[in-house]
């Protein structure tokens, strides 16, 4: 026989009510009697009925996870952290893939507004204007971009592209590429804007190259614009960039580090197993699935507390593919 909203009431000695609240408002249960409650119905196998709950609060119980490019390894870790986080509030998250097209975007959001209670937007390619227009159908946090007026997770990108540079300048670069991302992301923009304020600062040049695809094609395709610059030392947008950047310099007879040196953006597994190993910007993907979820549920379940920002520091990791620059007798293939 199935086990009721009743039989988990009896046996944790409250109110029905108070069941129901635990699974539909759990903000509003006293955290004791939460916990109990739920303890109780994991004893007991209960599982709450979603379209009864949906009935009677006017939500689904889902949420929405939209991300720029599901093949990119910077998403799995924030997806992965976002479902289990969710999943601990009794929600559950469907995953959609843009593909960077800001058409396709906005076709899954007002897909999505018909079936989940709110958004998650991970480096959204929308304009600011777009994404107000549609957050009028649906509760939005935007992840890795900042827009006036929503509730934001951050990763520090900025702090990250100074700790890059200057980590560059000290070791004897003066003239640094910033192979840029697509023109559409905030990201790109906020790195850029870090870099270039970092090397005036230490009296370096900086080139900014691009924009380019955000994928490892992206990173090979820049290789030649790369040596014609002159840089000793460069930044990328992303790992994937890095990586595909390494990949053709070496192709080319370019050593990295011996030649240029190379610092990627994310921190994703295969900058760890690539030789040289990447020196990157780590960023907390894990850290920011988890409150991009608790910001997202403040807004459905609490209309009324209005926005939050949220900003995560990010953290340079020093590896192999960075070293001292090479003196100027250090000749380059054309």
């Amino acid at each position: 026989m199935a086990v009721t909203i009743r039989d988990v009431a009896r046996t944790a000695g409250v109110h029905v009510s108070t069941v129901s609240r635990t699974f539909s408002a759990p903000h509003l249960v006293n955290p004791e009697t939460r916990v109990r409650v739920l303890a109780v119905a994991e004893e007991l196998g209960y599982r709450p009925n979603r379209a009864a709950r949906a009935l009677t609060t006017g939500r689904t119980g889902n949420l929405g996870l939209i991300v720029a490019d599901i093949a990119n390894p910077f998403f799995p870790p924030l997806i992965k952290s976002a479902q289990a986080h969710a999943r601990e509030r009794d929600y559950h998250v469907f995953v959609a893939d843009t593909d960077e097209d800001p058409r396709v975007e906005e076709e899954l959001i007002r897909t999505f507004a018909k079936q989940v209670d709110g958004l998650l937007l991970c480096s959204p390619r929308l304009s600011g204007r777009a994404i107000d227009r549609l957050n009028v159908e649906i509760p939005f946090v935007v992840v890795n971009r900042q827009v006036k007026g929503l509730s934001t997770v951050l990763m520090d990108v900025a702090q990250g592209a100074r700790s890059a540079v200057e980590h560059l300048l000290r070791l004897g670069h003066r003239r640094i590429a910033l192979l840029a991302g697509p023109s559409s992301s905030w990201n790109s923009s906020a790195i850029e804007e870090a870099a270039a304020s970092a090397a005036l600062a230490g009296g370096a040049e900086l080139a900014v190259l691009g924009p380019n695809p955000p994928t490892e094609q992206g990173g090979e395709l820049a290789a030649a614009e790369v040596l014609r610059s002159g840089a000793t030392g460069v930044l990328a947008y992303n790992d994937l960039i890095a990586i595909g950047l390494i990949e053709a310099l070496d192709e080319l007879g370019v050593a990295v580090p011996g030649q240029l040196s190379v610092v990627g953006f994310d921190d994703i597994m295969p900058a760890r197993v690539i030789s040289p190993k990447l020196t990157t910007v780590a960023m907390p993907t894990v850290a920011a699935g988890r409150a991009a979820v608790d910001a997202l549920l403040r807004l459905v379940e609490s209309p009324a507390t209005g926005t939050t920002r949220t900003t995560l520091d990010t953290s340079l990791v020093v590896r192999a593919s960075t070293a001292a620059a090479p003196s100027p007798a250090v000749a380059r293939p054309r």
